[in-house]
């Protein structure tokens, strides 16, 4: 389970800056949340966040559970434990990136195993044989990254993120350079593996139509903070975070 309460990040300095909230998250096994609002508002800032890849500048609770374990991750930020955060990374979480964050010296079928490698795994074969299969990666295998499309690196950098089965998977706009078939396939194999691997999820999307038709619960970006909340930062430039 992941359970995040009053985490607050700040970009930029002074009247520049923006302040992003997130008063309250939990996720539980097998749910996919879809994280939406305008462009600019945050969205990839919160995801960077609870993804560990920017440090909040306050968080009151953050801890991931997997089967046997809580990790306290608010902790491990306040001490700025960097090893520790680092093996969490590793371990328990899976990233798509906008620009697909590929290596480009791996090959496709390289950079897809390069996640269990790291952790001294092999991957599930039918769980691998079925992304590749449904993302039809397979005459893309013995490519590298340069030689791919956009949207042919975006579906690498899926399959990447999930074959390692992480407890938990940020996906920053994954069908932004999909066509609508292959967006369908890719969101209706992620909502499938999530399920059945009793995986977490957060997805940032703009493809409203996408989100109603699988019909996710969505965290949305609001400008103001609600009534009564956080109240002496409403004058502040920022999104709030709410379901």
């Amino acid at each position: 389970m992941l359970h995040i309460e009053n985490l607050h990040v700040v970009r930029g300095e002074d009247a520049q800056a923006h302040h992003v909230y997130l008063p309250q998250l939990v996720l539980r096994p097998g749910q996919l949340v879809a994280v939406t609002g305008e462009s600019g508002c945050g969205k990839s800032t919160l995801l960077e966040a609870i993804g560990l890849l920017l440090r909040p500048d306050h968080v009151g609770r953050f801890t991931l559970t997997d089967t046997d374990k809580e990790h306290d991750v608010a902790s491990l930020l306040t001490t700025n434990r960097q090893a520790d955060l680092a093996d969490i990374r590793a371990r328990h979480l899976g990233f798509v990136l906008q620009n697909g964050g590929l290596l480009p010296f791996l090959t496709v079928q390289d950079n897809i195993r390069l996640p269990s490698q790291l952790l001294g795994i092999s991957p599930d074969k039918p769980l691998l044989d079925r992304v590749i299969n449904t993302l039809k990666l397979g005459p893309l295998l013995g490519k590298y990254p340069s030689q791919l499309s956009f949207g042919e690196r975006q579906r690498t950098a899926f399959a990447r993120a999930i074959v390692h089965r992480p407890g938990l998977v940020l996906a920053d706009e994954p069908t932004a350079a999909l066509d609508p078939y292959n967006a369908q396939q890719l969101f209706s194999l992620f909502i499938d593996l999530v399920q059945q691997e009793k995986m977490m999820a957060l997805v940032v999307c703009h493809d409203w139509p996408l989100v109603q038709k699988f019909n996710l619960p969505c965290l949305v970006a609001r400008p103001d903070a609600d009534s009564g909340e956080h109240a002496e930062t409403q004058a502040r430039r920022g999104t709030h975070f709410v379901f």
